[in-house]
């Protein structure tokens, strides 16, 4: 996990100090990481999945040819930088002209407002938006319109959305795709495997998603390693999974996790959203004699400075901190340590470690925080 870059004073905590978030994202994953590491996070990053260059994909001209061929009366584009890639690979191959020709004698409908500026940056008509900027919105207006022998063109995105394509067919559309970019894995063989063993054992506070291909490439690299189970019960009570938008969203939802997900689908939105989950579900508050503490994934924060504590002193102070002032016995401590030998000398270093004498033994009883 990379360091983490906590704003202003040195000792002065971020939003996310004291929190470890996973990234999976390749695309943009650098201005992502920045942003959540501007906020103090500790950062583990493996990427998932990659997009395809342009170069190595020459199916997409050839569907161009094809779709130009048809002369399509409808035009769906789902994500700007599909379009612009689409644009691109068009122009390289001299047919970028016709290709602006085909979106000016269409109706163009856009999945959202980034595909829709995508549209208007290229400087094509407007384009018709889904309100809640899903494909199947889309489809539904088509659909209710009626396409019976009508020539609709589809712009995927990464991973194809077969059941919008088969509504489209089952209803008579005679349905043209282009694929700007395709899904390939980014794995070096060692991250996303390193990944799954931190969101297993816990140590992850949250796990981010920038495209529904990456949960798919998560979930079938625990299914090879025997972790699968394991890994959807961790995101089911544990670890946070976070969702950059409803696609996204989707195959963590089928598989009975329930994501954060921003109202905004922007990275931005879901930076924010990250910050205001770990502070109302992730961060325990209790009042001291010395002032507010709050205990968070790594270490805690108290007279405004974070201290960074191994896991079983975190463990320890979180139990306390549950029940400020009241006394834990040791035999409900005991659960996290081998021994009362080792309860001890995490009690110690824990003491040791904080800058006030927090923590007090109550004889033959246990330990209660100081109020």
């Amino acid at each position: 996990m990379s360091s983490p870059q906590s704003p202003g004073a040195p000792d002065e905590p971020g939003e996310l100090t004291g929190f470890r978030v996973g990234v999976t994202a390749h695309r943009r994953a650098a201005d992502f990481i920045a942003a959540l590491e501007r906020r103090g996070a500790q950062v583990l990053h493996a990427p998932a999945l990659r997009i395809s260059p342009v170069a190595e994909d020459t199916r997409v001209v050839e569907d161009t040819r094809a779709l130009l061929a048809h002369r399509p009366e409808v035009v769906v584009v789902t994500t700007a930088y599909g379009l612009r890639r689409w644009f691109e690979a068009a122009d390289a191959a001299g047919l970028g002209e016709d290709l602006r020709e085909a979106f000016r004698r269409a109706r163009v409908l856009a999945r959202g407002a980034k595909a829709r500026g995508q549209v208007l940056s290229l400087e094509l008509d407007d384009a018709e938006v889904a309100e809640d900027e899903r494909t199947s919105s889309v489809v539904d207006r088509l659909l209710a319109e009626g396409v019976a022998g009508r020539r609709v063109a589809v712009q995927l995105h990464g991973l194809t959305d077969e059941l919008q394509l088969e509504r489209l067919v089952a209803a008579g559309a005679r349905v043209d795709t282009v694929a700007p970019y395709r899904w390939l894995s980014a794995d070096d063989g060692e991250r996303l495997p390193a990944l799954i063993r931190e969101v297993c054992a816990r140590r992850l506070d949250v796990l981010t998603f920038t495209a529904a291909p990456a949960v798919d490439a998560l979930f079938s690299t625990a299914q090879e390693l025997g972790r699968l189970e394991e890994l959807v019960d961790a995101l089911r009570s544990g670890v946070t999974a976070a969702a950059v938008g409803p696609v996204c969203a989707g195959p963590l939802r089928e598989a009975g996790i329930e994501p954060v997900v921003p109202e905004r689908y922007r990275l931005g939105a879901l930076v924010r959203s990250v910050c205001t989950h770990v502070a109302a579900e992730r961060t325990l508050r209790a009042p001291t004699r010395f002032g507010p503490l709050e205990v968070r994934g790594t270490g805690a924060v108290l007279d405004g400075r974070f201290l960074a504590l191994p896991d079983g002193q975190v463990a320890v102070l979180r139990a306390l901190a549950r029940v400020p002032g009241t006394v834990v016995p040791r035999s409900a401590l005991l659960a996290g340590a081998e021994s009362g030998h080792a309860l001890e000398m995490t009690v110690s270093r824990l003491r040791r470690a904080l800058p006030v004498p927090l923590v007090e033994t109550v004889i033959k009883r246990g330990y209660r925080l100081a109020v």
